[in-house]
């Protein structure tokens, strides 16, 4: 069984759906690749955007809950997600925020020069230089994210040990951990516990890590199972297969397939101009339809 070797999505919860569009894809200039609807909660959008090539392992989603109350960051959860800008490029980027009014913090967080923001439904989200060059200054993909433990020594055990993420630089502040594969997803984990956090607008949900297919899917799933995680059946997600287990320090992760894909219900070219539902509500379209919140792509 080979080690993890990239993030395959992260989910937050937000605010309105079109203030969130308005800032992933007009300010962000992330890819809206699928308009969907939550599979446990028909009512509800979900909606998946990543980088313009829709590259594995760059896919960030969103459950709009418009009228939810704001949560509260903490242990448990997932904190400030990354995204991975181009060699050269953060300039432009300071620039760039800078005239859509966003404040923007320069710090070190990812044991390197980091631009700190929140979108505009206060969600944590930074911006780190790659090695990568390109021939425009748009998103690459995720460079990691960091982890808010409630147990920081039980989820580091977790990572290197079960996952197979290769220890970094540990400060007096953080561990720190790579993904083996080409993305090198940086992983951090703060050291200080802080209060446990409440799901709400602002907060994220869960962080998915790749696998390639079914089979190793269900190797995965064996494997936690055998080493004391409570793992969930395999659910179908229409575009992935997925497993959810909460590791030891309370934060939920979550197993996905890279198949069967995006296109399996529209092109490469229409991707996220329509509403796309599960099989299982088609029936009901014209009703859930009437109950989501105005989108306009």
């Amino acid at each position: 069984m080979n080690p993890i070797d990239k993030i395959h999505h992260i989910s937050a919860i937000v605010g309105d759906p079109q203030e969130n569009l308005q800032f992933y894809r007009d300010v962000l200039g992330l890819r809206l690749v699928k308009q969907t609807v939550n599979f446990d909660d028909e009512y509800t959008y979900h909606l998946y955007y990543s980088n313009q090539s829709v590259d594995n392992g760059t896919i960030i989603t969103f459950f709009p809950w418009s009228n939810a109350h704001k949560g509260r960051v903490g242990s448990g959860q997932v904190g400030t997600i990354a995204f991975r800008i181009p060699k050269g490029t953060t300039a432009y980027w300071k620039e760039h925020l800078a005239k859509h009014q966003i404040s923007v913090k320069e710090t070190e967080l990812f044991n390197q020069p980091t631009l700190e923001l929140q979108d505009s439904h206060d969600l944590s989200l930074a911006l780190v230089e790659g090695v990568e060059t390109a021939d425009s200054a748009a998103i690459l993909g995720f460079h990691g994210t960091v982890l808010l433990s409630a147990d920081p020594e039980a989820t580091s055990n977790t990572l290197v040990n079960d996952l197979g993420l290769e220890s970094a630089v540990t400060t007096e502040k953080s561990y720190s951990f790579y993904t083996k594969g080409t993305q090198k997803h940086q992983i951090i984990v703060p050291k200080t516990v802080m209060k446990f956090g409440r799901w709400g607008v602002g907060t994220v949900h869960h962080i998915a890590w790749s696998v390639p297919t079914y089979e190793s899917q269900k190797q995965w799933q064996d494997y936690l199972y055998t080493h004391h995680y409570s793992v969930t059946e395999i659910k179908d997600r229409n575009y992935f297969k997925a497993i959810y287990f909460q590791e030891h320090g309370d934060i939920i992760f979550e197993i996905a397939t890279e198949t069967p894909g995006f296109t399996v219900d529209e092109s490469f070219e229409n991707l996220g101009k329509q509403l796309m539902l599960p099989p299982q509500f088609e029936a009901q379209r014209a009703e859930i339809i009437s109950r989501l919140p105005r989108l306009d792509v």
